[in-house]
């Protein structure tokens, strides 16, 4: 089957996008799926596993892989798996290797004309494949504990002033590689201790020489155009890293502690073009057809809400994904830009010259849109804006700071949100928490604990198998590896509406939900511990 047909039968692509997507093909002479991907219509991942399937071969998403054996990577130098498009990924009684080009014939002959053991292929998309093999190769080359052994052994002498810039790159560049989404820098009596935040944990990085302290947080604050003079107050500042071909934007905060200032950095990549579809963030399929209902509104305001990090945005951007874009005005405000969405027109807030959500939510109107994304609903201001738009005749998607769906409307109410209108314009609310996965590598089977079984029969349901991860090198012997969501989806229905406007309580609300058919976050999370994603603790941990 060709890749249009395949993609057509899957039903990741229609009639008109394929068209679309050959046209611009014969203008550009790219091929089909790249074009395809460029455009937005498809995303690298799918594009990948459909090019696995039509030629025999296993997908691989090399996203989540941070650690490539150093033997094999010696065995392959950085030339040779370049010059051929591969790249190894381990070794037992086969020889497992992902290259992004499936007819590379020419490398799997070669390989195998060397390699003692039978050669297993895995297919990985183009970006995610080349970015691992410079990484791996990189890291190969350069280890960060090298660096830090160095600065550590000079700093017993006196201050390592040029190893300083490079120590700090260094970090960062071992955050991009662990995935994380935050580096904590702080003394903890007798080192300087850095910690990296990792699928939403922090885990131990790197010890400093204490004397290190004041010399690596002024490095960082000249990079961030801070006042390196105060220690006493708080400052907020950001910096631009490139790492790898890629440009990450760097938020710095620092506050003064007992024992030193203490230094935040958080990670941000944008423009992405890794767009998620909806079936792939880990909601159950009802869950997943009452958004895709949603987003096909033609008005109304629908939020995804929860704490900082808990996947938000993704979920709207995915939703974005499901709006078709040819035939709908898309407008998005952000900070920062995390996607990239074509056939859409996206903005960043500037907050120094008075760009922001609520001011660009109110010129937005004006552009001739049908769906509006604002980035979060931060004050009155903003909410007001967003209901304004929807019962204008638009459907405005938005993120807020909320503890669960229903609490979503309480929240609004305080900041000033007319209930009459709430209630005619909200279309409904999606609440999510992230929760680790466990390792698929290190995966293993065994009995529930009388605590487990405890748990689950607390909540009306029984557990007669759990399933935990054991450890290993690839998700650092923590058992877990990557991240999915669980989530409960509030739909207002028409008694929910007069129940806004008529100041119903949290609880007769919720009895109303259920009733309608809502799922929470912890039955959600209790469906996914039988399903062997995630665990007990990973659960309560998450949940409370």
């Amino acid at each position: 089957m060709r890749l249009g047909e395949l993609l057509l039968s899957k039903g990741l692509l229609d009639e008109e996008r394929l068209d679309i997507g050959l046209r611009i093909q014969r203008l550009s002479g790219e091929v089909l799926g790249e074009v395809l991907v460029k455009l937005g219509f498809l995303s690298p991942q799918d594009l990948a596993m459909c090019l696995a399937e039509q030629h025999g071969l296993l997908y691989v998403d090399l996203r989540n892989w941070s650690e490539f054996p150093e033997e094999l990577l010696r065995r392959y130098p950085k030339e040779l798996a370049s010059r051929l498009g591969f790249l190894p990924l381990d070794e037992d009684s086969e020889l497992h290797i992902a290259v992004e080009e499936p007819a590379n014939i020419f490398a799997f002959d070669a390989i195998r004309a060397t390699a003692a053991k039978p050669l297993k292929v895995y297919l990985a998309d183009k970006e995610a494949f080349w970015e691992s093999l410079e990484r791996a190769y990189f890291f190969l080359e350069n280890p960060t504990e090298r660096i830090v052994e160095e600065v550590n052994r000079r700093s017993a002498f006196g201050l390592p002033v040029d190893l300083i810039p490079p120590l700090v790159d260094a970090l960062l560049a071992e955050a991009i590689r662990r995935r994380a989404t935050d580096i904590h820098i702080h003394v903890t009596d007798p080192v300087l201790s850095v910690f990296y935040r990792v699928d939403g944990i922090l885990q131990y990085g790197y010890s400093l020489n204490k004397n290190l302290a004041s010399s690596v947080i002024s490095r960082i604050k000249v990079l961030s155009n801070l006042d390196i003079a105060e220690q006493r107050l708080p400052q907020d500042g950001s910096f631009v890293f490139s790492f790898l071909k890629k440009t990450y934007e760097i938020r710095v905060s620092t506050i003064p502690t007992v024992q030193g200032e203490s230094l935040v950095m958080r990670i941000l990549f944008g423009g992405s073009s890794e767009l998620y579809r909806l079936s792939n963030l880990g909601f159950d399929e009802d869950t997943v057809k009452g958004l895709k209902q949603l987003v096909q509104k033609p008005y109304g305001v629908f939020l995804s809400v929860g704490p900082t990090g808990c996947g938000k945005s993704t979920t709207v951007y995915a939703l974005l994904n499901e709006v078709n874009r040819l035939k709908r005005s898309v407008v998005t405000i952000e900070d920062p830009v995390e996607y990239r969405l074509n056939f859409s027109k996206q903005s960043q807030i500037n907050e120094r010259i008075g760009y922001n959500f609520a001011s660009a939510g109110r010129n937005f109107m004006r552009h001739d849109p049908d769906v509006i994304f604002l980035g979060e609903i931060r004050d009155e201001e903003t909410a007001k804006v967003a209901i304004r738009a929807s019962i204008t005749g638009h459907l405005v998607l938005s993120t807020l700071h909320a503890n669960d769906a229903l609490s979503t409307i309480p929240r609004l109410l305080d900041l000033g949100v007319d209930r009459f209108l709430l209630s005619a314009s909200l279309l409904g609310c999606l609440s999510q928490r992230l929760v680790r996965r466990i390792c698929l590598r290190c995966k293993e089977e065994r009995e529930p604990t009388a605590e487990e079984r405890e748990f689950f029969q607390s909540n009306g349901f029984e557990l007669h198998r759990a399933f935990f991860g054991r450890g290993c090198k690839f998700c650092r012997y923590t058992g877990y590896l990557g991240r999915t969501a669980i989530g409960e989806l509030l739909v207002v229905t028409e008694t929910l509406k007069d129940m806004i406007y008529k100041g119903a309580s949290l609880q007769e609300m919720q009895l109303e939900a259920k009733k309608a058919g809502m799922r929470t976050m912890l039955d959600d999370g209790l469906a996914k511990i039988k399903a062997g994603i995630t665990t007990v603790e990973e659960v309560k941990r998450v949940l409370g």
